[in-house]
């Protein structure tokens, strides 16, 4: 897998955009259900998915079958093998929080690195899930309950107030075959207000190769998160649903970038981890540190992060 993160704005509009490769809510159309409630509208997509969403299916599993033969998307949260130093944790919070791995150029996305702000959420953090109609009741059960362990794992290692929501969630995660995301034009554009084309296009028109994204919204441009929505593939096998769950619920609070030099992390492009690990879970206790303020630069922070690194290691940077 890839992870491609990158932040579009326009007008009122910012969005961190996180893009991983092999990488709530009113009524919902286009085929969504919203579980439990509300209850969803009543929508025309055919529920049997489509062949090229049936060809995905066994595409991933081959995906995932070759990760784990090379020893990729590790589940331990690193160890022994993996230690990491107070100046190797500054520096990869520094690369995954200040920049910004994608860029906006002539109407497209280009693989152009650039430095941002520190961007993260002040308000309470509202989880909300979303299936599509194809997806069974036995699919739902499990997606859910990784994503409230994951939520309360986030809750306890930020400090910020994280929860799931049944109702009206900032943060939606919307979990999608491919014909219900090509149907979703209308719903992400209901959502979220104002959304440039160049964003909805990332959803509609993900390859292949895109196994799963999300998109944060700044609208005062201050640094400060007030929405986020994420798109996995349903046609994932489970692993690799539960690691775009960790990835992008983690991107979506502000490690927008990835690091080749982050290890052992999921920030990384290498796929070595699949979920999210000890080092992550410090690069989340740095953003949400009170030291830290939104929209700092990483000048401004260098110091600041420096001190956090040593502390939560125990040894100076």
């Amino acid at each position: 897998m890839r992870r491609h993160p990158l932040t579009l704005a326009t007008g009122a509009l910012a969005a961190t955009l996180a893009l991983s490769a092999c990488q709530s809510a009113g009524p919902v159309g286009a085929g969504l259900s919203t579980s439990p409630t509300p209850k969803p509208r009543a929508v025309s997509a055919n529920l049997v998915p489509s062949a090229e969403s049936l060809a995905l299916v066994n595409y991933y599993a081959s995906v995932q079958r070759s990760l784990l033969t090379q020893g990729l998307l590790r589940t331990d949260g690193g160890g022994a093998d993996v230690p990491f130093s107070a100046a190797m944790l500054a520096r990869n919070f520094e690369r995954i929080a200040f920049f910004q791995e994608y860029s906006q150029a002539g109407g497209r996305l280009v693989a152009r690195e650039n430095a941002s702000r520190l961007t993260r959420w002040e308000k309470p953090v509202r989880v909300s899930v979303h299936f599509g109609l194809s997806t069974p009741d036995d699919k739902k059960m499990r997606d859910r309950a990784v994503l409230s362990r994951y939520v309360r794992r986030l809750a306890r290692v930020t400090g910020h107030s994280i929860s799931m929501t049944n109702g009206e969630g900032n943060f939606r995660v919307y979990i999608l075959n491919e014909d219900e995301r090509k149907a979703f034009g209308s719903e992400l554009r209901r959502i979220v207000p104002g959304i440039s084309a160049l964003s909805q296009r990332a959803v509609i028109n993900m390859p292949r190769d895109t196994y799963c994204l999300v998109f944060g919204r700044d609208p005062e441009n201050n640094g400060r998160f007030e929405q986020a929505v994420a798109v996995i593939r349903s046609e994932h096998p489970d692993l690799m649903r539960t690691s775009c769950i960790h990835e992008e619920v983690a991107q979506g609070l502000g490690l927008s970038n990835d690091s080749p030099q982050a290890r052992p992390s999921i920030f990384n492009d290498d796929e070595e981890f699949g979920l999210l690990t000890t080092h992550d879970e410090n690069l989340l206790r740095m953003l949400y540190d009170d030291r830290l303020r939104p929209n700092m630069t990483a000048e401004e922070a260098r110091p600041i992060i420096k001190q956090i690194a040593a502390e939560l290691t125990g040894g100076a940077v």
